[in-house]
């Protein structure tokens, strides 16, 4: 048992105060990815700030309608929020699609976002890792890699990022909203989590001391339709060999707007802009999105065991997208 100290915030400027006080302090919310890594040793926080009663926990409208998620608010109920269901299916859907009911009922949304790889590798303590350990190596690349990286990997680290909510928040646009010692600042999405690069020790671009408060989801114009969709080795409490969140919008015929985002591929939710370009005021049809789709992931560099993935990808990607032009 290794001894930790335990605070419970009054505010949010109390908890990112008290984590600039500690280095090695760690925010605890729902706790469900943080309490397993403590259990195996890759975490070891001497100071656990828990913020998960901070006044974080709703989901409101915003001036221009779009919304504003708080960074405590349960998964279950984000998923099942009726603004979300109606106005952001693909939400919802990617909610749904991860974890258990039972975790869902814990995890936040600001700890989806943090939620770090299941690299077998980056997991095992007794196994080099370049994630957990800079410059100790990536035995995932000659080892067991079937459900890690085919794209944007570099050959220090090969993980994948595990969350579906990610997903669809970057298919949708969303920003996330920090508060740390220098103040408030704003993130998009897509520009939150990193690429490994030569060092894969950060996933995020999140500063020391530094909280997420807040996710806002801009208004969708009338006519977008979006959905989410997951394949996995089994039909729940599996993470993603491929996801895709497609959002869309179609006028006479032609696509006027169209958001791609892959989950299971990277390290990082990977928005498909090579797919959206190519899409941009085409025909709407299933041959415009195979050919975007596979300029996409020509880009794709698959392992030795994982190639199936970007087959996987595809499918999931054209698929989804014939299904939103029948709604649109």
């Amino acid at each position: 048992m290794k001894p930790f100290a335990y605070l419970r915030a009054a505010s949010v400027a109390e908890a990112v105060r008290e984590s600039a006080a500690r280095p090695g302090a760690r925010f605890l919310g729902g706790g469900t990815n943080l309490v397993d890594l403590m259990k195996l040793g890759v975490e070891s926080p001497g100071l656990l700030i828990d913020v998960s009663r901070l006044p974080l926990d709703r989901v409101t409208d915003t001036a221009d309608g779009g919304l504003r998620i708080g960074a405590t608010v349960r998964n279950s109920d984000l998923a099942a929020h009726p603004a979300v269901r109606t106005r952001y299916p693909a939400l919802s859907q990617a909610l749904l699609a991860g974890a258990s009911g039972q975790l869902r009922n814990t995890a936040t949304t600001g700890g989806n976002l943090l939620q770090r790889t299941r690299c077998p590798y980056f997991q095992d303590t007794s196994k080099p890792c370049n994630k957990r350990e800079p410059g100790s190596g990536c035995p995932a690349r000659e080892g067991a890699h079937r459900d890690l990286a085919v794209i944007g990997h570099s050959t220090e680290c090969v993980a994948t990022h595990p969350s579906d909510m990610a997903v669809a928040l970057a298919a949708l646009d969303a920003v996330v909203l920090l508060y740390g010692p220098d103040g408030e600042r704003t993130v998009a999405v897509t520009e939150f989590h990193r690429l490994p690069g030569d060092d894969p020790s950060a996933d995020t671009v999140i500063r020391p001391d530094e909280m997420i408060t807040e996710v806002v989801l801009p208004p969708l114009p009338e006519g977008t339709v979006s959905l989410y969709r997951k394949a996995r080795d089994r039909a729940s409490f599996a993470f993603a060999l491929a996801s895709v969140a497609a959002v869309l919008r179609v006028r006479e015929g032609r696509i006027e707007h169209a958001a791609l985002a892959f989950g299971g591929l990277a390290h990082r939710p990977w928005r498909a802009r090579t797919a959206e370009e190519a899409l941009r005021g085409a025909p709407a049809g299933d041959a415009v999105y195979l050919s975007a789709v596979d300029a996409e992931l020509a880009a794709a560099r698959p392992l030795r065991d994982n190639a199936f993935k970007v087959t996987l990808a595809r499918h999931l990607a054209v698929d989804a997208l014939a299904a939103l032009t029948t709604r649109a």
